[in-house]
């Protein structure tokens, strides 16, 4: 599975990428709220670059199992000046989002890429915005909405019909214009995928499945209820998600060396260094300069 494939507007490295998470809402599962406010969610973006994040991926409403929609005018209210800050000061930003109207006002104040965790389902509108604006897209496997997508979770072979799906909404938007060189696909960790029937290691085990449909792999598990209830406790309590952080490096390292292209986390130091590890492992240090790998990048992208 190649890890380096350019993509419009985005960093191009030898190594995984990794994209940073800001979410600006109040009920983030991951993180409390800690970036509602914009002023703070802007720091915390340029702090993520700072540290190694070669994206940085700004959200405005959770999807979290049993979180219910935000009105489109508050989604905004809350993206948008922190994707415009950002987008200024040389970030590569993402939105995340699952509607056209958010995702057109934020292309517009400079976002490269969009991460529809709806892979276009969300609103249809979505394919034709992405089409017409040429930014490179996260098409992810999703069955629906976070209110009811456990129940959902209904697998015979959860790595062959993650793939079929996949491959059905990659050939819809490509149907409606978006060039395939615009897409990046994620198997949906946590959504719609039972952490009870190992449906998310099943997929994580068979990444190379994914490499048929010919496009990245974009892993994103950070902090998710899979790795909790992996480590849960001899009362089979699971571990709270900010407790999983260094489970998820672990889960860095492994889809960076399987050759994801890129990995979304909320604790980016960490993570970057895990990719630059990888890489290093994989390649023997070939690509290596004085035994150092790449540094993360300074302040709005000098």
């Amino acid at each position: 599975m190649a890890t380096t494939k350019e993509l419009p507007g985005l960093p191009v490295e030898e190594r995984c990428l990794v994209m940073g998470v800001v979410n600006v809402t109040p009920d983030s599962f991951s993180d409390g709220g800690q970036w509602f406010d914009s002023h703070r969610a802007i720091e915390h973006g340029l702090r993520m670059v700072e540290e190694g994040a070669d994206i940085v991926d700004v959200g405005g409403e959770s999807t979290q199992p049993g979180a219910q929609r935000v009105p489109a005018d508050e989604e905004l209210r809350r993206v948008l000046p922190v994707v415009t800050e950002l987008a200024r000061q040389g970030v590569a930003v993402s939105v995340d989002t699952m509607r056209a109207e958010v995702a057109a006002a934020s292309v517009d104040a400079g976002a490269v890429l969009v991460n529809d965790v709806s892979g276009g389902l969300a609103d249809p509108e979505m394919a034709r915005l992405v089409a017409a604006s040429g930014v490179s897209y996260v098409l992810m496997h999703w069955r629906g909405h976070s209110h009811d997508m456990q129940k959902r979770a209904v697998y015979t072979d959860v790595v062959q019909e993650v793939h079929d799906e996949l491959s059905r909404r990659m050939a819809v938007v490509v149907d409606q214009g978006v060039d395939p060189g615009q897409i990046v696909i994620d198997p949906g960790l946590g959504f719609a995928k039972s952490p009870d029937r190992g449906h998310n290691w099943a997929l994580l085990a068979h990444m190379d499945r994914l490499a048929d449909l010919g496009r990245p792999v974009l892993i994103a598990g950070s902090r998710k209820r899979f790795l909790g209830r992996l480590l849960s406790d001899a009362e089979g309590s699971p571990r709270a998600f900010t407790d999983c952080d260094d489970a998820t490096v672990a889960m860095t390292a492994l889809a960076a060396f399987h050759g994801a292209w890129g990995v979304r986390v909320h604790d980016v130091r960490p993570n970057a260094d895990a990719v630059r590890v990888a890489r290093a492992w994989r390649t023997g240090g070939a690509d290596l300069v004085h035994g150092r790998a790449d540094a993360p990048r300074a302040r709005g992208g000098q």
